[in-house]
């Protein structure tokens, strides 16, 4: 199936209000219609464990947190995620589109919060078990354009902090992306949500089947459905 004869692991980056919810949708649609089974998680959640200390780290209330608290509870859940959901669906050979991953947790908490970096990466691969996304895919958005759209509803624990730490976010991001430019694809956010997938499929077609490539047309019905909640 993948250029490596694996099934496909894909994570989704970026910072607040990019819109990687709708574009892991739109993927794993196009995805499923091909044949594909596929799997839509989030970081952190994706397990009953895992929503709990998702609940825990978005709460304002909690503004107490230290830094290295907020680190290990983010490894916490992924280590639950990997466990229960990623490495069985894998195994199966299903698909895995996953909202974030270990480079969030160095963008947000190594180069944003000031973590040592090392400690970073070492608790990344406790958390995740050393697995590494077959391919990652960074959505690039102007900042204050991002958290303004993050924020219509109101903003959660990591939402609120200030501009200077989302900047930090993104840079981390780019720096990140790099490093790991055989890993990590850049997609600039596009006007159009069917421009910025075709720039997405374009980046992950060769893990793929040629059926994957057919025409996929995007229309605002499809949108919406794709808005419900799964």
């Amino acid at each position: 199936m993948s250029i490596e004869d694996k099934t496909p692991f894909i994570s989704f980056e970026g910072g607040e209000g990019v819109g990687k919810t709708t574009q892991i949708r739109l993927l794993a649609d196009r995805l499923t219609r091909a044949g594909h089974k596929v799997y839509c998680l989030r970081e952190p959640g994706g397990t009953s464990v895992g929503e709990q200390i998702r609940t825990i780290l978005l709460d304002n209330a909690n503004s107490s947190m230290t830094d290295l608290t907020e680190l290990l509870l983010y490894e916490a859940a992924r280590a639950q995620l990997v466990e229960e959901v990623i490495k069985p669906a894998l195994d199966s050979g299903t698909v895995v589109l996953v909202d974030r991953f270990t480079d969030s947790t160095l963008a947000y908490q190594a180069y944003a919060r000031g973590l040592d970096k090392n400690l970073v990466n070492t608790a990344n691969s406790i958390g995740s078990a050393a697995l590494v996304p077959t391919r990652t895919i960074l959505l690039s958005k102007d900042v204050v354009e991002g958290l303004k759209k993050a924020t219509e509803d109101g903003a959660d624990r990591l939402e609120s902090e200030g501009q200077a730490f989302h900047e930090r976010v993104h840079a981390g991001f780019m720096q990140l992306a790099k490093e790991h430019p055989e890993r990590i694809f850049v997609v600039p956010c596009q006007e159009q949500k069917a421009d910025t997938h075709e720039l997405i499929f374009a980046a992950v077609a060769d893990l793929f089947s040629e059926q994957a490539a057919l025409p996929y047309e995007i229309t605002e019905e499809l949108l919406q459905r794709l808005k419900e909640p799964s």
